[in-house]
């Protein structure tokens, strides 16, 4: 890979992970409703699972839905019936740092296993992996990106979260906590929108 290439991949890391999407739009909500410490696991997951999403698409689960199309059109059901659960969960979220309706920050393995119901995280990967690999160096192309993506996102991500403590405050007022997670559970289900019918 020579140095444009991997300069291109950090920029396509950096802008693909600190963009909204349903991975950042959680992670805010967990933030203001959770706060930080109990929002690691979740940021974590991200991280993990989206890297390890990345090399298993490199290394022949892309090239298999090349072959069989209808995988992905089970997956964009899957993503659509996942999403919206939780955006109901997070709508009807209660109070801030409560057990409230059972309310807990998403566990770790929560956190991985929903990038591969992620529409977004799918298109990254997909297109990381095949912008940004080399027929002539595969493997060590495809461990490349999925490196530079484990470096970069959790940062990009984690500042998500940040943001989300940043407003526990202004949120504290029941209402406009109420207010504020009917809205994230609104702009998740809008985020997934131009995903699934690409």
């Amino acid at each position: 890979m020579t140095l444009e290439t991997f300069l291109a991949l950090s920029l396509y890391s950096f802008v693909a992970s600190a963009t909204p999407g349903p991975n950042n739009l959680m992670l805010l909500a967990s933030g203001v409703n959770f706060g930080i410490r109990r929002t690691v696991p979740h940021m974590l997951g991200i991280a993990i699972g989206f890297t390890a999403m990345v090399a298993i698409i490199g290394f022949g689960l892309g090239a298999l839905l090349d072959i069989v199309p209808g995988l992905m059109t089970g997956l964009r059901y899957v993503a659509l019936a996942y999403t919206v659960w939780l955006a109901w969960k997070l709508g009807m979220s209660g109070s801030l740092g409560t057990s409230e309706a059972g309310a807990q920050p998403m566990s770790f393995v929560s956190a991985c296993l929903f990038q591969w119901v992620n529409p977004k995280a799918w298109v990254m990967a997909l297109t990381a992996t095949a912008l940004y690999t080399t027929a002539d160096h595969y493997v060590v192309s495809v461990l490349l990106v999925a490196a530079v993506f484990g470096i970069i996102n959790l940062p990009c991500i984690s500042v998500w979260a940040g943001f989300g403590v940043a407003l526990r405050g202004f949120l504290s007022v029941p209402w406009r906590l109420r207010a504020f997670n009917v809205v994230m559970g609104v702009l998740l289900l809008a985020s997934i929108v131009p995903f699934l019918f690409e």
